[in-house]
């Protein structure tokens, strides 16, 4: 097999051609080495790259398989991390000056959990600066551009997860979510990107233990790859107190489901948010499918109501707590969306926290009275489609004005703040050629009936096998 069918491949194809020692993890290794080699100088997806470290793991990874010795689910994919979580020995710098030299003694959990699973570390892929906003650029490691246009942007915050996937560099990648940032960039690159419960995947290290609002995830190139990665990083961990009890185990079942009679929520605008005409015509052409797989489709939106609010204040204050001191000492090195962002929560009062987390608690249970009418709600991942790479974020939307760099990106921090997992997956293309996911969200912490829908929409539609145009070079 050539190395370029070998990153053709699906990672679950991977695991199953190196466990049957048709392939070695080696070979994947070096063909994935040679795809980055090939297409990461002009996309620039992946920005610290340990080649050296990544042979010896695989050739470690051959001697356990040749003695038949146990091995993980993820043996032998090589993965890439987001420059935002901790590497042992490697670079983590946060797309951020003030951490340009800064090399880890740990490892993030997500990093060993990987890397017991068998996957094999190739280096860090590119964020913006502490994951601020859903334009992947910094000023240590440049822009990462999107392989369906190179003009355009990736998204982020995981966008050099994203590129690097969609460019086929890697079968898996970790990424972060906050306001969107694992579903943006799955949107804009026709992956996909799998926002789970809180605590489905425990954040460890973090100051934040209790928060529900920034969460750790999988991305892929498809909904099988995505469950195989999100089954490996699952699970309780004692140090995190909101953590899932549920084992990894419960998420590799069958994928395979009858959706006939289920009701899903049809939701155009996710209330009355402004949606690109390019976005809301593309994804109302993928509708059917869902018909077709024996769906009930009704035009329903839950009230979302003091959603924009609720989250600008808890996200004002995870910043504040993560970052307000090296606002504090290191001002002039920030970004200005970075020194807006941490500042927000500088300014909060115990009454503006008390009265977010009391909204927040009435939010959830109008979500979830709504969710017991439907099982699924199918929305926008985003509100525009890829921009300019040189624009750093929208600042209008059919005319209305955004008021700061985050508000385009309501679609996906309006479903954070409910709490509930939610998935993007390819649904099609704009008539530039661009890709558009739609966004499915389920039930509290049904991640896999997430994963189900996404599955079988996927299945009908075929939309990620369309490549970038970047691959046919």
């Amino acid at each position: 097999m050539s190395a370029n069918d070998i990153v053709f491949l699906s990672a679950t194809q991977l695991t199953k051609q190196i466990r049957l020692k048709k392939l070695s993890a080696v070979e994947v290794l070096e063909a994935h080495l040679q795809q980055i080699e090939s297409l990461n100088p002009r996309l620039n997806a992946i920005v610290t790259l340990c080649p050296d470290l990544a042979i010896e793991a695989a050739r470690t990874l051959d001697k356990s398989i040749h003695n038949n010795s146990p091995t993980g689910i993820l043996t032998g994919l090589p993965v890439a991390h987001k420059d935002l979580v901790m590497t042992k020995g490697i670079k983590t710098t946060y797309g951020s000056p003030i951490f340009r030299n800064f090399i880890p003694e740990q490892d993030a959990l997500i990093v060993q959990r990987l890397k017991n699973a068998g996957a094999i570390t190739v280096g860090k892929t590119n964020t913006p600066e502490f994951g601020a906003g859903s334009q992947t650029f910094n000023t240590l490691f440049g822009e990462t551009l999107n392989p369906y246009d190179v003009t355009k942007t990736c998204g982020g915050s995981s966008g050099g997860a994203a590129v690097a996937l969609a460019s086929r560099m890697l079968p898996i990648a970790d990424g972060s979510d906050t306001g969107g940032s694992l579903r943006n960039p799955a949107s804009f690159c026709n992956v996909v990107g799998l926002r789970p419960s809180p605590g489905r995947v425990p954040v460890y290290p973090s100051k934040i233990n209790w928060s529900p609002i920034s969460v750790q995830g999988p991305m892929a190139r498809t909904v099988e790859d995505c469950a195989l990665m999100l089954s490996a990083i699952s699970g309780p961990d004692p140090r995190v107190p909101i953590s899932i009890s549920e084992s990894g185990a419960q998420l590799m079942g069958s994928l395979d489901r009858d959706f006939t009679g289920t009701r899903i929520a049809w939701s155009k605008q996710l209330g009355n948010l402004p949606i690109e005409k390019t976005i809301t015509e593309t994804i109302s052409a993928s509708i059917h499918h869902f018909k077709t797989l024996g769906c009930q489709i009704e035009e329903a939106t839950p009230d979302l109501s003091s959603a924009d609010e609720i989250f600008k204040i808890w996200r004002g204050w995870g910043r504040e707590v993560n970052e307000g001191v090296l606002l504090r000492e290191n001002r002039d090195l920030l970004k200005d969306t970075m020194i807006w962002d941490v500042e927000q929560g500088v300014g909060l009062s115990g009454p503006d926290i008390g009265w977010a987390e009391s909204e927040r608690t009435a939010l959830f249970l109008r979500m979830h009275a709504f969710m017991e009418q439907y099982e699924f709600i199918v929305c926008p991942v985003t509100q525009v489609p890829p921009f300019d790479v040189r624009k750093r974020f929208i600042s209008e939307i059919n005319g209305v004005k955004m008021d700061s760099f985050i508000d385009w990106m309501k679609s996906c921090y309006y479903i954070t703040v409910t709490g509930h997992p939610a998935i993007s997956v390819p649904c099609g293309f704009t008539t530039d050629g661009l890709p558009v996911g739609i966004q499915i969200v389920g039930r509290y912490r049904d991640d896999f009936g997430v994963l189900q829908l996404a599955k079988a929409f996927e299945d009908a539609t075929q939309c990620w096998q369309q490549l970038p145009p970047i691959l046919s070079f």
